[in-house]
């Protein structure tokens, strides 16, 4: 693997890292949010889902416009102004200007979240698009597990608001990098043919393709589960089970360990035995064990002990679930790059912030209503890869045995 493999790697991973790093980082802070700011649960909550909105929907435009324009412009503009939304959360007087503050820091999050995949289709197809994929999945994945334990020190020594500092300096840091360590990727030639209304083309045209829709929604319900622990685990993990942040934050990071560990693997396991047949093995390892997880639980038996190990090995198989059916998406629509990876974002966040929504109506401070949603995802999931990956052309040939 050449060193230039490894930069371009490094580099996209850290500038997909910046949106879910103002996330796991804030997630030790909500209940200190609330009591700082005289907000609710509900409203705290709302404080999260809006940013999850916002980086999910905002894709829908970077992504053409990465088309147009190449890759590079949106992501200085959207570093900008997630670093505005940044400064403006830290200082926001109110719950009312903490959301709205957030949701723009999420349309800037957009673009390190769509620009980075097209980067990847520009470079690459095939197993070695997993391979990159997997490799900026290692360095988007240091998020979950070192953001928690940073931020909880961070909170513990100068408060919440200290947080939205640091992300802000994180995002001038990946301006600097973007700017020295990466080069465009999109020639202007490739652009002529791009526009808005190509782009319009490009939705519609995708919107019909099964395939695509199939595999966008099987890592998006897998996504979903993910979202619904985000927006839940906190208050369950700290008040109903007295973790302390601090301890909340490792128990969290160990989940991103598994499913890190397992996205690694996706490069080999892709040459040995084609994407499709990973996709299948484990989607329905997750679904087998959230359901586990789900009939324990129904069982009356509340310990974190359970809770812990099964999402652990569950958490290890979405690892393998999302690199790999990102590429098969991916694979026939390297002209509509940008596009294509917009779609995709757009819809695995608009599925991921309903699961939220509908998981927050159920939430009651017990782990029984997050590990319904958890699994619901996952068995739908495995319902849409059965589907999907029954019907779909291989994108990419297994090798001959």
């Amino acid at each position: 693997m050449s060193p230039k493999f490894l930069r371009i790697a490094v580099v996209l991973g850290l500038l997909s890292a910046i949106g879910p790093f103002a996330i796991d980082m804030y997630l030790p802070a909500l209940p200190s949010i609330g009591q700082d700011l005289h907000a609710g649960t509900a409203a705290v909550q709302m404080s999260l889902l809006i940013f999850f909105l916002s980086m999910g929907f905002g894709q829908i435009v970077v992504g053409p416009i990465s088309d147009m324009v190449g890759r590079k412009a949106p992501l200085y503009a959207g570093l900008a102004l997630f670093m505005v939304g940044g400064v403006g959360s830290a200082m926001a007087p109110n719950i009312e200007w903490l959301i709205a503050f957030r949701f723009l820091q999420g349309l800037g999050a957009s673009a390190g979240m769509a620009v980075p995949r097209a980067i990847v289709r520009d470079l690459h197809t095939g197993n070695e698009a997993a391979k990159l994929m997997s490799l900026l999945m290692l360095v988007f994945s240091v998020s979950p597990i070192l953001a928690p334990l940073t931020g909880s020190q961070i909170i513990e020594r100068f408060g919440w608001r200290a947080v939205f500092w640091t992300v802000t300096g994180a995002a001038a840091l990946a301006t600097i990098l973007l700017a020295t360590s990466l080069k465009e990727t999109r020639p202007v030639e490739e652009r002529a043919g791009s526009s808005f209304g190509t782009a319009l083309a490009g939705y519609r045209y995708l919107m019909g393709d099964r395939n695509f829709l199939g595999l966008v929604a099987i890592a998006g319900f897998g996504i979903a589960s993910f979202f619904v622990y985000l927006s839940s685990s906190s208050f369950i993990l700290i008040d109903h089970y007295g973790l302390s942040p601090s301890v909340y934050s490792v128990f969290f990071s160990i989940n991103a360990v598994a499913f890190i560990g397992m996205s690694q693997l996706t490069g080999m396991l892709a040459d040995r035995f084609g994407l499709k047949r990973v996709v299948w093995v484990a989607v329905t390892g997750y679904a087998t064990v959230m359901v586990a997880l789900f009939a324990i639980m129904a069982a009356g038996v509340d310990r974190l002990d359970v809770l812990a190990a099964l999402l652990f090995v569950g958490y290890g198989f979405l690892g393998l679930v999302i690199p790999t059916t990102s590429v098969l998406a991916m694979e026939e629509h390297g002209e509509i790059a940008g596009t294509a990876s917009a779609l995709m974002g757009t819809l695995h966040f608009a599925i991921g912030a309903l699961a939220m929504g509908v998981a927050g109506i159920f939430f009651d401070g017990t782990p029984l209503p997050m590990v319904a949603g958890i699994t619901l995802c996952a068995v739908i999931s495995f319902t849409l890869a059965k589907l999907t990956l029954g019907r779909a052309r291989e994108a990419v040939e297994a090798p001959a045995e």
